[in-house]
């Protein structure tokens, strides 16, 4: 058995029981049942995520996967692919948003190259790459299947790495020049909407820009005809290694029953492709944000996911997870904290 097909096969259902024990907590908490809306999913869905009714949360980690994409040659991007491996320099020596904001969370950091167009050395990388970038999708599969499923392997090996090192609440961060392009065509194999209504404009794109990602995913999408009966089809043909690398890490994630904060738009295609595998992986999942691009929404909407925040960003990096980071904190404390009717003497007549 593989290590994809034994992580797959390792995902079970959410614990009910302790989710049912949490809500009895939650009811028998001090005030009107219910009034803490989404803060009340998030706890009841860490209980049953953690099996305890009364989750705590030690260390949390952001894993950003890195990669390139092939299909900048098609203009589809306001920044050139070098911004890539200068951004994870920027990562790895502290100076980026995501770094500030985890530092702010008390979050570590593991970047990975999983497939950089360059080699970069540091200390602090973690080196899974498995080609230099894609290929242009909109000449031909953006990788080989045996691609895709090495990259979602690499992802399922740092996911694991970091569970075993001690984090007990997992983030997906992402950097690659071009992958709103790739998520964007992900999103249309498997929704089979309208391109006007999916793609938006990344890190700022010209309309002339916006035109060329259109035209560029329809190519890829006319050409490759990604299959949406199988995930991984469509992953190799118009995805990218960081995707396929978040998708490791959200299945890893899953497997060892530990809570995945989902991002923005590139994550979020990790996860549709990672719900598509093992639709149980989606129990596992907290939506951060809903991100700017127009299509985040729409994925979202098919996992069945609702986000937190609504902040009008579309950084990436794993940001919008870093401050989603401080709610769930948040709320383990009022589950572990609050005082009961009982023990305030308070009574329940709302």
């Amino acid at each position: 058995m593989t290590l994809l097909q034994n992580t797959l096969s390792s995902i079970s259902s959410i614990n009910e029981d302790a989710v049912a024990h949490a809500q009895q907590r939650l009811d028998s908490l001090t005030k009107p049942p219910g009034s803490l809306g989404i803060l009340e999913d998030i706890i009841k869905q860490l209980a049953g995520i953690t099996g305890q009714a009364i989750p705590k949360i030690g260390k949390k980690t952001v894993i950003i996967m890195a990669a390139d994409h092939g299909v900048v040659e098609e203009g589809v991007s306001a920044f050139p692919q070098e911004v890539t491996p200068q951004m994870v320099m920027n990562f790895l020596n502290g100076g980026a948003a995501i770094n500030v904001l985890a530092r702010h969370a008390g979050a570590d950091i593991a970047c990975c190259d999983i497939g950089i167009a360059t080699d970069i050395s540091h200390p602090n990388l973690i080196v899974k790459k498995i080609k230099y970038g894609t290929d242009n999708m909109a000449k031909g599969p953006a990788m080989s299947r045996n691609e895709a499923i090495a990259a979602i392997e690499g992802g399922i090996s740092v996911a694991t790495a970091q569970i075993s090192n001690g984090s007990t609440l997992l983030a997906t961060g992402e950097m690659g020049i071009g992958n709103t392009t790739a998520s964007s065509a992900i999103l249309a194999a498997f929704s089979n909407l309208p391109l006007r209504q999916l793609i938006g404009r990344g890190t700022g794109i010209s309309p002339c820009g916006l035109s060329a990602k259109e035209i560029a995913i329809q190519k890829a999408i006319d050409i490759n005809k990604p299959d949406p009966a199988d995930p991984i089809d469509v992953l190799h043909k118009v995805g990218g290694l960081e995707i396929a690398g978040l998708t490791g890490t959200i299945l890893a994630a899953a497997a060892h029953k530990v809570p995945v904060v989902i991002d923005g738009f590139i994550s979020t295609a990790a996860a549709l492709i990672a719900g598509k595998l093992e639709p149980k992986a989606v129990q596992y999942m907290i939506a951060s944000h809903v991100s700017e691009e127009p299509g985040h929404s729409i994925m979202l909407d098919m996992l069945g996911l609702h986000p937190m925040l609504h902040m009008r960003m579309r950084l990436g990096e794993g940001t919008g997870a870093a401050l989603a980071f401080h709610i769930i904190d948040a709320v383990t404390h009022i589950q572990a904290e609050m005082a009961t009717f009982e023990s305030a003497g308070v009574s329940t007549a709302f």
